[in-house]
């Protein structure tokens, strides 16, 4: 054991008193495990034991955790510019990684604006949205239109346009009441019912919000791309910007670098963020395509978009960013995610007879089990550790999110965990 480590374990848990720990009962939640390394696929507790991991720290660490190249990458940089702020002044890793995201992004997604975290990436997109039409002259075009199982994230503007009664944020539900919740049209009669409203309520409406192909923490529901074509094709009748939240489903998740490559759509807003430095620092981003940066293009100081966080860029975070897109270059990450796919396909087919289980899906390097109820999570949770891997149902789902560097016994060590746990749970 060496020295961190001992000294994790041995640290009393005392120290966790001041600790606030998120999406959390702090009454009643088990102690977290110590961990004191990570390497690839592994998490390595305190006390000598070894989770495989499942969820890939919430699906950033693409590349697998601590890979030589994006942690020289970030020591580098750290020997001559850990961060300087971006009011007047701007650095090489910024400057080059906007460049190389304008250039993967379909179409003209050409402007990045950087902050730190998908919330508030997301919380940048519906500013955005809403000051274009507001320089255009059109302030009553302020209000969003988002869907049943969104999820969009934590901070209060992202709670407003996410569905409160499958995510998170039920408590919150006053929130969305200046939006407008609605059903994805997923066939011509969703899309015909869709038009209507929109038809109704367009004039206000500066965008409308979406999380392409996966629609993450509100229950891993699946849409097809059609979708998508959909949203476009009536964004576009009815001048609405059109925001795709790609914060998970970005870099390769669902098999292609961005799921809207799937749809052969661009939208007019992105964000991006989870995996883009490869699960390292926290990095977020939002990009918008040339008509709505121009919106912004005055002689009038305040039809600048006003919005500065004060780490946006972080040079570190650039520089893991940057080594995180080398990878994807240089190493065959989305070939890997196909092999991924094919092994999920197969491993979890098992289960769609377990007792409990009403779904099994595959999307990408994605994996979902849904089960009738979700009375036993807290259960499910100690019995993964139990067995060695570090998987974390919600709601109804267990899902697997993995590195797309694991190896396939790694992999089978967990879809094996979830097959027995589901086998025997009822």
């Amino acid at each position: 054991m060496s020295r961190g480590d001992a000294r994790m374990q041995s640290a009393p848990l005392a120290d966790l008193d001041h600790l606030w720990l998120p999406y959390a009962q702090m009454q009643t939640a088990p102690a977290p495990l110590p961990v004191v390394r990570t390497e690839g696929c592994r998490i390595y507790l305190a006390d000598g034991r070894v989770l495989i991991d499942g969820i890939a720290s919430w699906w950033t660490a693409c590349h697998g955790y601590n890979h030589p190249h994006i942690r020289d990458a970030v020591a580098r940089q750290l020997e001559v510019l850990p961060h300087v702020m971006m009011a007047g002044l701007v650095h090489e890793p910024v400057v080059r990684l906007a460049s190389r995201l304008a250039a993967r992004l379909p179409g003209d997604l050409d402007h990045v604006f950087f902050s730190d975290s998908g919330s508030v990436a997301v919380e940048i997109a519906l500013k955005m949205a809403a000051q274009f039409f507001l320089n255009c002259g059109q302030a009553n075009r302020n209000r969003f239109v988002y869907f049943a199982h969104g999820y969009h994230g934590d901070t209060f503007g992202a709670m407003a346009v996410s569905d409160g009664q499958t995510g998170m944020h039920g408590r919150f539900a006053g929130l969305a009441q200046r939006h407008f919740l609605r059903e994805l049209p997923h066939d011509a009669t969703g899309e015909e019912a869709f038009d209507e409203f929109l038809a109704d309520h367009g004039g206000e409406l500066a965008g409308i919000i979406v999380e392409p192909l996966v629609q993450g923490a509100g229950g891993m529901a699946f849409h097809p791309p059609e979708v998508l074509r959909r949203l476009r094709r009536l964004a576009d009748r009815y001048g609405i910007l059109l925001i795709l939240d790609e914060i998970f489903t970005g870099f390769g998740r669902t098999g292609r670098m961005f799921a809207m490559e799937e749809a052969s759509i661009v939208p007019d807003i992105v964000t991006l963020s989870k995996a883009l430095t490869g699960g390292t620092l926290p990095l977020a981003a939002t990009v918008a395509r040339r008509k709505v940066y121009e919106g912004f293009l005055s002689d009038d100081p305040q039809a600048a978009l006003m919005h500065g966080p004060t780490f946006m860029g972080n040079a570190l975070a650039c520089a893991a960013a940057n080594a995180s897109l080398d990878l994807f270059d240089s190493e065959p990450r989305l070939e890997q995610v196909e092999t991924i796919r094919r092994q999920l396909d197969e491993d979890l087919a098992p289960c769609r007879n377990a007792p409990g289980v009403v779904d099994v899906r595959v999307k990408g390097a994605i994996g979902v089990v849904e089960l009738d109820r979700a009375d036993n999570i807290a259960a499910l949770r100690e019995r993964f550790v139990a067995d060695g891997v570090w998987i974390r149902p919600f709601g109804r789902v267990i899902y697997l999110t993995p590195a797309y560097t694991i190896t396939s016994d790694e992999l089978s060590t967990l879809t094996g965990a979830i097959r027995r746990a589901v086998t025997h749970s009822r």
